[in-house]
């Protein structure tokens, strides 16, 4: 691309942009690298047990980077925090978008919600596994930013849920809010069960059936039988019968089934 941020800036004659858009660029990879040892390795052995030096050391930097990129192990969390929590709420909003423009229900866009969260747990569960475990913890420094990030993924699936509502996909008695968060806390849940227990699924098999889920409880789309059901035999009802004295209630109930 020719026409760059740089070049339209006037800078890219004398070369300082290009310059700086490479002193960014590999800002932001050693940022990535940081995030992402800091991440497993708080989720191997916890915050407290995982120290600065480790965490150059996973990355593959010095100690120095840690703190200029960082002021504390306290900041890099939070940040790690925003990042992963906002590429997540990104992640919900584009399903959601590109399901609706193509003309589909609001519905629709809240099962492709679905699918993408479990494919963002999939590809990042140490994270996953992180912002669960900081959700019980209210001692922590950063709890108001842990509120802050939970509060854009609530609002992009509560956006949703109202342009469902208010296009007559949802009943207007569905408490938004609430609704929400149990959507939101069904994925993490089921995505974290998946690829601890249950790892032979696919993502197509667990987004199935929180698909069923959603569609059948929540949707109100699951449909009855289009009338009564075929004559046949009715199943004999059981009846209890007063055995003889001495008979064993499993010879009783052999007797009332032949």
């Amino acid at each position: 691309m020719t026409d760059t941020v740089a070049s339209r800036r006037g800078g890219a004659a004398n070369g300082t942009a290009p310059a700086a858009v490479s002193r960014a660029a590999r800002r932001e990879s050693t940022r990535r690298k940081l995030f992402e040892a800091a991440v497993t390795l708080i989720a191997e052995q916890g915050f407290s047990a995982t120290t600065v030096d480790e965490i150059a050391e996973r990355a593959g930097v010095a100690k120095g980077t840690v703190y200029y990129n960082f002021t504390s192990k306290n900041v890099l969390f939070e940040e790690l925090l925003r990042d992963g929590i906002d590429l997540l709420a990104a992640s919900l909003r584009q399903a959601s978008d590109d399901v609706t423009a193509r003309g589909g229900t609001h519905i629709d866009g809240v099962d492709a919600m679905i699918r993408a969260g479990l494919e963002f747990i999939a590809g990042a569960p140490a994270l996953t596994q992180l912002y669960v475990a900081e959700l019980w913890r209210t001692n922590r420094s950063w709890r108001a930013t842990l509120r802050s990030v939970r509060g854009r993924a609530m609002t992009v699936v509560e956006s949703v849920l109202r342009d469902a509502v208010d296009a007559g996909e949802l009943s207007e008695e569905v408490d938004v809010p609430l609704t929400a968060s149990a959507l939101f806390g069904m994925v993490l849940v089921a995505a974290l069960d998946w690829q601890s227990f249950q790892p032979h699924r696919t993502v197509e098999d667990v987004h199935a059936a929180l698909s069923r889920l959603l569609q059948g409880r929540i949707g109100g789309t699951a449909t009855p039988p289009p009338g009564p059901p075929a004559a046949g035999p009715a199943p004999a009802p059981h009846i209890s019968r007063p055995g003889r004295r001495g008979r064993s209630p499993r010879a009783t109930g052999h007797a009332a089934s032949a």
